[in-house]
């Protein structure tokens, strides 16, 4: 009897390639020929085909009779028998053998079907043996099947993050390879955690019909931390200004919340970019990372992180010209719109800048497939580097197809017109990082990722857009407090993917301490499948401006339509009817000299609305006191709120454009954005103005993580045909649009004789009225927190700045009376009762916020440095609210 046997896992590729195309006789002879040369033989002989037998061999005696005989030594398989299976068929396992009967039990093809077989994985042991009968005997123990995978001991993981990485899964073939490839993948999976001394112990349970249970057990170990981030060979740069360029945080105990104050090897090399990054950006092209070297502490509980770096000398910029073999491209044109000049410090971004100012302008030339590509000449004694952009025609490669997945409620149609490539386009990197920009923008999806990749050909690539959607409908009664509303309550209804379609539908009802408001909104981004918004709102409002002593009622109904200028620009016409109805029912309490006459302080017609009585005023000395409605009062009838009592009707067409380049719409980090927009009243109706308002404002990445933001606001606005600009139109600024000075706090005011000083030096018992020209900038930095970002916490220091005034003469008219002028402070100074001035102020502070899970959440403490006496200040201004 011929035994073959083996106890391992031997790769076979070979037969089992083979196997799947020739079988029989056909197949015999081949494996004899390639083991003969592999053993080295010198000559071969091909024994003549035979068709393939059945299973079972012939009768011995048809065999003697007519069958060819083989050589006296090997031995002729007459039947294949299986024993040991249980799952698998016998035809199947003995189908992964490269003899069948019929044919000679050679010894070398025996161990190939042995090998073959163990390939499979199927089994845990496997026999071939040749009985005295012609029979060869294949016995099999099968692998058992895993019922289920048991994870224990996992606190900090969780179960899908381990599953998704291991191999063996329910009803799947059971290996002890799979188990201890599975042990080092969840080790690993510890590792990139920052635990390195985590362990994990295998345990297998039987069960009944071949089936196993396995056990990972999991001690997940002490959170590996960073101790210390070392720097060698620095100069430059301090060794903590270039912890702060990398992710990687030393481990302290107020940076619990931070996921990067661990070590994680897979972070090293990024690492690395960061500070090749930073050293390019302040001119130290030739700047290298020799090493990073990270050692274990003997408790296992910390690492120490060690960069060796060469900072080679600092460049200046020398020369930068552009060079190109393109006929139509005129290479002093192309050198205009970099944005590197002689002389200044080298700056590896800007570097990349120029690179795609070139490619996008060269594109819009007509070329689409350029390839832009930068080269660094450096000048060593004068520590210069001459900066060369070579344009060459590029390889052509075209879109073939766009791919849009995962959007399992958003139309195509939707993510596509966003998309600023088309099929059949030629692919442009930057036009791909833009189109991300826009679909994001939507916020209809939580994750977006473009990816390219091989298409039919080598001139050709598809692009797959990858989205995940997110709750974008809301039905919401919310509750909330702030310092200038002292508290809210919200409903709303509010979708922003109508049925899919991008559409915005809004039905809002709000309550507060100042207003109350209803309006519906509706807007189609693309209507008529055309790069053209339309929508349509309703709206009734009742605001009380406190400030200014009025409550405005307004009905009415608005229409917009928005389109395209350019990729990064935008216009919309608007057009609004409303009917307002200003009303001044307070009644006020004003003292005057004994023996005052009350018909002599009051306007024609009017009368006290109680009987006048004796009292003191403000300072302890004897007054009449005469009550009246407050604009009855002979004083307070010229005030520009009393004026704007009564009902209107606002005409209002308009118009803006807006240019918007800011690399994220939601967390920008770079780029610009400007916005003009101007207002006609006068379309019909009773108001003639005209309104005009502007905003710029820049992003900057600095060092560190840090982000500079720039803005300037500004607005004008002027009557016409006769018409005063009435209060309610005009700008009230503060609080949230000047951090530091409360609602309407700056700007002009009127001073009445009720007003004083308080204990705090603040003068009240005054009223706002509105600006007609105000200009404010903010320069605020965004601090890198030590918080993951999922948080939603940021915070800011900031400074505003500007100026907010400007009123009609006829709102002045009371200065031109000397015997209304009031003294506030009781120093004996009368002032005029109408103070506008257009002298700078100037605020600073902290601004703290977080997109907590109960809402929105916002602290603001500004200190004012510069203001006017009739101003109004706030230190410290919070807000909150929830949705349920």
């Amino acid at each position: 009897m011929i035994s073959v046997q083996s106890s391992g896992n031997v790769v076979a590729g070979m037969a089992v390639t083979l196997m799947a195309s020739l079988r029989g006789a056909a197949l015999h002879t081949l494996l004899r020929t390639l083991l003969a040369i592999a053993t080295g033989a010198c000559a071969f002989s091909v024994a003549a085909a035979q068709a393939p037998g059945p299973v079972q061999a012939p009768a011995q005696g048809a065999a003697a009779a007519g069958a060819e005989q083989p050589g006296e030594h090997t031995p002729i398989i007459r039947a294949i028998q299986v024993q040991g299976n249980q799952r698998i068929e016998a035809d199947t396992v003995a189908s992964y053998l490269v003899v069948q009967p019929g044919q000679q039990a050679d010894d070398q093809l025996l161990d190939l079907g042995l090998k073959t077989l163990f390939n499979t994985g199927l089994f845990s042991d496997v026999q071939l043996n040749m009985l005295d009968d012609g029979t060869l005997r294949i016995e099999v123990e099968e692998n058992p099947i895993v019922n289920r995978v048991i994870l224990e001991g996992n606190k900090r993981v969780k179960d899908d993050k381990i599953t998704e990485e291991v191999q063996l899964t329910a009803r799947s073939v059971f290996t002890r390879a799979k188990v201890q490839s599975d042990v080092q993948r969840i080790i690993e999976v510890y590792r990139r955690t920052g635990r390195f001394a985590a362990e994990v112990t295998p345990k297998v349970t039987p069960l009944e019909q071949n089936r196993v249970d396995v056990i990972y057990e999991i001690d997940e170990g002490p959170k590996t931390g960073v101790a210390k981030i070392n720097f060698i060979g620095n100069e430059a740069f301090s060794s903590n200004a270039l912890r702060g360029e990398i992710l990687t945080k030393e481990s302290r105990w107020w940076r619990f919340f931070s996921s990067n104050a661990n070590y994680d090897p897979d972070r090293l090399e990024y690492e690395r970019d960061l500070l090749r990054q930073f050293y390019a950006r302040n001119g130290y092209a030739d700047f290298q990372v020799v090493s990073a070297i990270a050692e274990l502490t003997p408790d296992r509980e910390d690492f120490f992180i060690t960069f060796s770096v060469d900072e080679g000398p600092q460049y200046t910029v020398g020369e930068v010209r552009v060079k190109t073999t393109l006929d139509r491209l005129d290479e002093t044109a192309l050198e205009s719109i970099v944005p590197i000049r002689t002389g200044e410090t080298f700056d590896g971004d800007k570097v990349k800048s120029a690179t795609e100012s070139i490619t996008f302008a060269t594109g819009a030339l007509g070329y689409a497939f350029v390839d832009v590509r930068s080269r660094l000449e450096r000048n060593p004694d004068t520590k210069t580097v001459d900066i060369i952009f070579q344009v060459n025609e590029g390889p052509r490669v075209y879109v073939e197809k766009i791919n849009i997945k995962g959007n399992t409620r958003t139309l195509d149609k939707v993510i596509r017109r966003e998309v600023r490539l088309a099929e059949g386009d030629a692919f442009n990197r930057v036009l791909v990082d833009r189109s991300k920009a826009r679909i994001r923008s939507l916020q209809y999806f939580s994750e977006v990722e473009i990816e390219e990749k091989p298409g039919s050909g080598p001139d050709r690539t598809e692009v797959d857009v990858t989205v995940e959607e997110q709750s974008t409908g809301s039905f919401s009664v919310g509750v909330g407090v702030s310092s200038t509303e002292n508290f809210i309550v919200d409903f709303s209804i509010q979708e922003r993917n109508l049925m899919g379609r991008g559409q915005f539908l809004q039905l809002r009802a709000q309550a507060s301490s100042r207003t109350r408001q209803i309006d519906l909104r509706f807007t189609q981004p693309y209507f008529l499948d055309r790069n053209l918004a339309a929508g349509f709102s309703i709206f009734n409002t009742r605001t009380d401006f406190r400030e200014v002593g009025i409550i405005r009622n307004r009905v009415g109904f608005g229409l917009n339509a928005g389109f395209q200028i350019s990729e990064y620009g935008r216009g919309s016409l608007q057009y609004q009817l409303a009917r307002d109805n200003i009303t001044f029912d307070q009644i006020s309490n004003r003292t005057f000299p004994i023996g005052t006459d009350p018909m002599d302080v009051l306007v024609d017609g009017a009368s006290p609305t109680a009987p006048p009585v004796t009292g003191t005023d403000a300072f302890g000395e004897p007054a009449l006191i005469i009550q009246a409605e407050t604009c009855d009062f002979l004083v307070n009838s010229f005030s520009s709120s009393c004026s704007s009592r009564g009902r209107f009707i606002t005409s209002l067409i308009g118009y803006s454009v807006q240019f918007d380049t800011r690399d994220d719409p939601i967390d920008p980090t770079r780029g610009w954005q400007l916005q003009f927009s101007q207002g006609f009243a006068g379309l019909g109706g009773d108001v003639n103005y005209i309104r005009n308002e502007g905003l710029a404002a820049s992003y900057q990445r600095l060092f560190g993580g840090f982000v500079l933001r720039t803005r300037f606001r500004g607005g004008y606005i002027s009557g016409y045909a006769g018409d005063d600009v009435r209060v309610q139109d005009r700008f009230f600024e503060g609080a949230s649009t000047f951090r530091g000075f409360e609602v309407a706090g700056v700007g002009p005011r009127f001073i009445s004789e009720q007003s004083f000083i308080d204990r705090n030096g603040q003068l009240v018992g005054t009223q706002a009225i509105g600006a007609k020209i105000y200009a404010i900038g903010t320069a605020e930095i965004r601090l890198p927190l030590p918080l993951p970002k999922e948080y939603g916490i940021r915070a800011a220091i900031f400074t505003d700045f500007g100026t907010v005034g400007l009123v009609d003469e006829r709102d002045k008219i009371v200065n031109d009376n000397i015997s209304l002028f009031v003294d506030p402070d009781g120093d004996g100074i009368f002032v005029e009762p109408v103070q506008d001035d257009l002298s700078v102020r100037i605020s600073a502070g902290v601004s703290v916020s977080w997109d907590s899970p109960f809402g929105p959440v916002r602290f603001d403490i500004a200190e004012v440095f510069r203001k006017e006496d009739y101003d109004r200040t706030e230190g410290f201004r919070f807000s909150a609210g929830t949705n349920f």
